[in-house]
């Protein structure tokens, strides 16, 4: 998978995005190869709660040159050197006027940021601060960016679902609106294909899977003005997958309601197969989990990251690159959503179909018959706990966490006393 996951990032890593645009609608069909995406198209202007979409923007080319004719700033160089959403101007400036639409990181003075303009009129580049301060302040830069804001355009979303035997939705949603930055864009996007590539071979899923790949805040915002009373009907669990391709320890980041569905699920399933790990609580910002767990909606929506956004210092610049993620940690990040979902999938609350003292197990091949054989404790701790607990009320998680005995240990046992019609479905 490794190889699969990089071979499409190098496809994906040269295409500009933004919230609209031709970088979007290239990146999606892309993704399309892996996951069947249904690709729609939002009109600019579009009302949604209290926000509007924004005019579809398109760049072209974008450079600043000294009067030599010399680069100084170039688009091609760098999708991060443009300004987002930047109008487009062509002119000639002085150094004290040019200045006022440079932007750079004094204290990462190799890096050059990302940033964005697309709620408010203007026009800037990027830069690294080094190269700022060889800028010769006698100058007049020749300044030329070709973009356009078109207020009839649209704004691309995609949406994938694969339909289990409930009407029960579980989430997941990404975001495809950052130009070139490797985990805080590209790993979000890869993963949630990869996890659907797994999840569509899966017979008798019990959820319907939704994926939504929309830009970050005004397509989720979009997408719950359109189809937020169906979630808050039909929702068990959601994700929200982002910055998941580094080397970091993985981070769970609760919703907002601190006790849901995914947050026991996530919590429990690092507990158990992680080390070290983060465990936090929802506050109101980051990524797009605070328009799912606003109070209108409230819905049972978390985050599994590595190393949460804001707290890595490649986070929003150049550095966020190719060499800033492991293509080995984005499979084990699949890997580890995909457990996540194996537990949601089983976990149910179950009823023992024999409950009036311990049911007969030899006879059906489950208890072994020599007394106190040794090789089996586990298998019969296991398989009592399940069968103590199965009275309606405690879920398979509950089971866990009061037997301390893990998911992976109690899976095989649970199939078998499933299959034996000693245990049955609430």
């Amino acid at each position: 998978m490794k190889d699969k996951l990089e071979q499409y990032f190098d496809r994906l890593w040269p295409i500009n995005r933004s919230l609209t645009g031709n970088g979007v609608r290239e990146s999606l069909s892309i993704l399309s190869e892996i996951i069947d995406l249904e690709i729609k198209e939002i009109p600019s202007g579009t009302v949604c709660f209290d926000w509007t979409v924004p005019p579809e923007w398109n760049i072209n080319e974008g450079w600043v040159k000294d009067s030599k004719g010399n680069f100084i700033i170039n688009f091609k160089d760098n999708n991060l050197h443009i300004l987002g959403y930047s109008e487009p101007v062509m002119g000639s400036f002085r150094y004290e006027e040019l200045v006022k639409h440079l932007y750079t990181l004094p204290d990462q003075p190799e890096l050059i940021p990302y940033l964005t303009s697309y709620y408010k009129k203007r026009w800037g580049f990027c830069m690294s601060h080094s190269s700022f301060e060889k800028l010769d302040k006698s100058e007049t830069y020749e300044v030329f960016i070709d973009s356009n804001l078109d207020e009839s355009g649209s704004m691309t979303i995609a949406e994938a679902t694969i339909k289990g035997k409930s009407d029960k939705i579980v989430l997941l949603s990404t975001y495809i609106c950052h130009p070139s930055m490797a985990n805080n864009e590209l790993s979000g996007p890869l993963v949630s294909a990869f996890i659907y590539d797994r999840l569509k071979n899966i017979s008798n899923l019990k959820y319907t899977y939704k994926f939504i790949f929309v830009p970050e805040t005004i397509g989720s915002i979009y997408y719950l003005s359109k189809y937020g009373n169906l979630l808050k009907d039909k929702l068990e669990a959601g994700f929200v997958i982002t910055c998941i391709g580094d080397k970091g320890d993985f981070t769970y980041k609760k919703s907002r309601r601190g006790n849901s569905l995914p947050d026991r699920a996530a919590s429990i399933i690092l507990n158990q197969t992680e080390n070290k790990y983060n465990l936090i609580d929802f506050f109101p910002s980051g990524s797009d989990e605070r328009q799912f767990c606003s109070p209108g909606f409230n819905l049972p929506v978390g985050s599994l990251i590595r190393t949460m956004y804001g707290k890595y210092p490649e986070y929003h610049t150049s550095a966020d690159d190719k060499n800033f993620i492991s293509f080995d940690a984005m499979e084990n990040s699949v890997n580890k959503y995909i457990e996540i979902i194996e537990l949601l999938e089983l976990n149910e609350k179950y009823i023992n179909t024999l409950p009036f003292c311990e049911p007969q197990l030899g006879k059906r091949g489950l208890y072994p018959t020599l007394g106190s054989q040794k090789g089996t404790e586990s298998y019969v701790k296991a398989m009592m706990w399940i069968l103590n607990l199965s009275d309606g009320e405690n879920d398979l998680i509950d089971i866990s966490e009061k037997s301390k005995i893990t998911i992976r240990e109690l899976k095989p046992v649970l199939v078998k006393l499933l299959e034996n019609k000693i245990l049955a479905y609430q």
